[in-house]
């Protein structure tokens, strides 16, 4: 946002409550479209353009506005914002399955291929792509390796990868991280690394190939052309 901008829409605070329609404060920096601008002093708080017409709105509880999320409403998960020097009030509204009105959370204490995903309060159990785990650290799925020991890789893909693969074969061609079949699957594969096992999913539009172990059109994979 320009200078003149902030000056703009900082001067509204003189008018500004959080949810009502400033209908005397100065105009939107632009006329038309939809505008989203941080609020100079508050991380929660955010001034809305719509067709020039100016609001300030209110993130939801557990969310912040950055300017870059598309959670809800323009606001961000609040783990995800930095907030600088703008303040913000991060006292949790909870209700059963969910600290924060909106957020992410494990459904498990245990290593698990899904997670609880909270919108207004209400949880919702998300799966995590397959082959994955829930991932506290990111808030997200990750693979099941880079959280060892609290995740067992060969239990969640269901694969143990080998020591040694035989020379001259399809699989030999990948190493170190040889490549494998999902039987019945033509859209996935296994792969090793480090001894441990992955499941991949070949790009959207693309099967896997048994023979050369690589994802290809559908119609070089005859089996799998209409999977």
């Amino acid at each position: 946002m320009s200078s003149a901008q902030f000056v703009i829409l900082a001067a509204c605070l003189a008018y500004a409550s959080a949810g009502i329609l400033l209908e005397h404060a100065p105009a939107c920096p632009e006329h038309y479209g939809v505008q989203a601008y941080a609020h100079p002093e508050l991380c929660d708080q955010f001034f809305l353009c719509t067709n020039g017409t100016l609001t300030v709105e209110t993130c939801e509880n557990g969310l912040l506005f950055d300017g870059k999320g598309a959670v809800h409403n323009h606001c961000n998960y609040h783990w995800a914002v930095d907030c600088g020097d703008r303040k913000a009030d991060l006292t949790p509204l909870s209700t059963p399955g969910c600290e924060y009105q909106f957020g992410i959370y494990p459904d498990s204490h245990e290593c698990s291929t899904s997670y609880i995903k909270c919108a207004y309060g209400i949880p919702e159990q998300e799966p995590c792509t397959p082959g994955l785990v829930y991932d506290e650290r990111i808030h997200g799925c990750n693979w099941p390796d880079l959280l060892q020991p609290f995740c067992n890789p060969e239990a969640v893909v269901g694969f143990k990868c080998p020591a040694k693969v035989p020379a001259h074969t399809p699989a030999a061609k990948f190493w170190p991280f040889p490549r494998f079949p999902v039987p019945g699957d033509c859209h996935r594969l296994i792969t090793c690394v480090e001894g441990q096992p992955r499941l991949i999913t070949c790009e959207a539009g693309k099967v896997f190939d048994d023979q050369n172990l690589t994802c290809e059109d559908p119609e070089l994979v005859p089996h799998c052309g209409h999977a």
